[in-house]
């Protein structure tokens, strides 16, 4: 069978360089549909229907039912067998592009979608599929395309006006986005899917208020949806309800329906929820659906050794443990790596795989442990971890680090007082003391960080805008020093412009590829303030002193009274409020003065 119809280097390209996601429970559930719905399989019914003499149809028929039966590995198998009959036939494409999707190749369904539009242009449905999984992508611009696409076939179609207003907001349009849906709304004010979508645009720009009422307005219109539900939950956590926001996240499991990927999503806020309520032990409990299949994109592991499992004796055992999530949780978990080799004991061995940058940091923090990078590559469309330069033959058990969580760290009371659990290369370290001494202002030498690079799912939203950083940099006797990795010229532009202040670039340095480096540069610091990035979760690691500004409700914080239990020498600033920073942030900036007037 041919594969030249569907040929698109564009899209599928796109899903092979794709990274392991870190999983995170989205800041809203938005709701563009799922590939192979009733309705569209009805359609898609009627029009086999037309091509009774056509020796595919009984095929393409028999792959209607079996997906009609959710049976989604069948329906592709008989699809694959209409089309060895007729490889031109658009409706087979079609049929294997949604069985491919609901199987979570993407990329082979990006291809079945491309070639079935191709031959059926007219069949809007399929610029719809296509669309969505776009959008799910990250490729805006061509979602809107394809999306408009079908709202221009199907103007009365309220999942059409849907995804058009979802891919635009995805671009950062919002005030389009709303004119988009009130219009629809003012037709159509009884949908909950027009209600919950423009409820994710409030959230994504900070309007908790209005996303609220929507949300509530959505919920109220179809007590059956589980969707604004879930939402409610994740405008509850960031307003500092984190009992509201479980009870609201358990309501939304409870309620039947929704794609495996929905509900897992679900149950990995609610292991958040737990977290932040001071449920410890369960919430790490509830942590392993990260790990879940129900995910289509969940990472996998290049792993063939058996997994350590809660409870598993591990004294004299050669343990692998693998580093996952994203960089700042990789090092955040790796403080219950001093008790995993304690329980080894003197006849055990511990094997890491950590993030390349890492492996230097790693290796001299367990100088008897054998380190390596791991990297992850697509595999059939979905994120591999592997261990390229690594033999596993010499490993007895494995284990994802953020599971040994479960084991080490159930309680407050086990966060041991430990101050800095990675060790940065002490020449550096005095190396850098040295320079800052030399080469910066004068005064108590203070990093500072005030973003992170990871723009998606709303995460902007917990960073404050840079121009709230105003008294804290107009501190006087403060030597400032740049730790902001990324592009970052603009601001400190605008720090010397408009406030007077010299954020110190430290030189010969690259903030975001030398990590080991940045260790030391933190723990040559008198004084680390940022929000819960990969640098300053590298600073308290290293034991430098760090000031961490984070939400109230933040699960990482696991609703301790005082403190932040990862890092006992870190003080942290509670935003109460995302909407108005500019009560921590006075905070910080007294904090700020009196510890200058110390130093001074």
């Amino acid at each position: 069978m041919s594969a030249k119809p569907y040929k698109n280097a564009s899209s599928t390209a796109a899903l092979q360089e794709m990274a392991a996601p870190a999983r995170k429970p989205t800041a809203a559930m938005e709701d563009l549909g799922q590939a192979g719905s009733a309705a569209s399989l009805a359609r898609l019914e009627n029009a086999i229907k037309e091509l009774k003499a056509m020796a595919a149809a009984p095929l393409l028929q028999k792959a209607v039912g079996a997906m009609n039966r959710e049976n989604f590995v069948a329906g592709g198998k008989w699809a694959i067998k209409a089309l060895e009959q007729d490889e031109f036939s658009g409706l087979g494409w079609y049929l294997l592009g949604m069985a491919r999707e609901r199987a979570g190749d993407y990329a082979s369904s990006v291809q079945a979608y491309e070639a079935a539009l191709k031959l059926i242009p007219e069949h809007a449905d399929i610029a719809n599929d296509l669309g969505r999984l776009a959008n799910r992508m990250g490729m805006h611009e061509q979602a809107e395309k394809l999306f408009r696409h079908y709202a221009a076939h199907m103007p009365d179609s309220l999942e059409a006006v849907n995804n058009l207003a979802s891919a635009i907001k995805d671009q950062g349009r919002y005030d389009e986005a709303t004119a988009v849906l009130k219009e629809a709304l003012s037709r159509r004010p009884d949908s909950a899917l027009l209600w919950n979508t423009l409820a994710t645009v409030m959230n994504e720009q900070a309007n908790l208020e209005n996303a609220l009422i929507f949300f509530n307005e959505a919920a109220r219109l179809d007590p059956k949806y589980a969707n604004p539900r879930y939402n409610l939950s994740q405008v509850k956590i960031v307003l500092g309800d984190a009992e509201g926001a479980l009870a609201d996240c358990e309501a939304a499991i409870k309620i039947k329906g929704g794609t495996a990927d929905d509900r897992a999503m679900m149950k990995l806020a609610r292991s958040n929820f737990l977290l932040a309520c001071g449920r410890i032990g369960e919430g790490w409990d509830e942590y392993e659906i990260r790990l879940s299949s129900e995910f289509g994109d969940v990472t996998h592991f290049a792993i063939d050794r058996p997994r350590w499992k809660p409870g598993s004796k591990i004294e004299g055992k050669t343990l692998l443990v693998v580093g996952e999530q994203g960089l700042g949780d990789e090092v955040l978990f790796s403080n219950l790596l001093p008790d995993v080799v304690e329980a080894l004991g003197p006849n055990g061995k511990l094997q890491l795989a950590v993030e390349a940058r890492l492996v230097p940091l790693y290796q001299r923090t367990f100088p008897d442990a054998e380190v390596t990078r791991h990297r992850t590559v697509a595999w059939a469309t979905r994120p591999l971890r592997t261990l390229p330069d690594f033999d596993q033959s010499r490993t007895d058990l494995w284990a994802p680090i953020g599971s040994l969580l479960r084991e080490y760290r159930r309680s407050i009371e086990s966060y041991p007082p430990r101050v800095g659990f990675l060790t940065p290369d002490p020449d550096r370290v005095a190396h850098w003391k040295k320079v800052l001494d030399e080469q910066a202002p004068p005064g108590p030498k203070v990093g500072i960080l005030w973003k992170s690079l990871i723009g998606k799912n709303a995460r902007h939203r917990f960073f404050s805008p840079f121009e709230r950083w105003k008294g804290v940099l107009q501190t006087p006797g403060v030597s400032f020093i740049n730790l902001q990795y990324g592009d970052c010229e603009a601001e400190l532009a605008e720090a010397k412009a408009e406030l007077g202040v010299t954020i110190w670039q430290p030189p010969g340095i690259d903030l975001k590829m030398d990590l080991d480096d940045v260790s030391a540069l933190c723990a040559a610091m008198d004084l680390v303030i940022g929000f819960s990035n990969a640098t300053v979760n590298l600073a308290g690691a290293a034991g430098a002193p760090t000031w961490i500004i984070t939400p109230a409700a933040a699960w990482t914080r696991l609703n301790a009274e005082n403190g932040y239990p990862w890092y006992p020498q870190a003080r942290t600033f509670l935003n109460h409020d995302i909407q108005d920073w500019d009560p921590v942030m006075n905070e910080v900036t007294d904090a700020l003065g009196a510890f200058a007037k110390e130093r001074a």
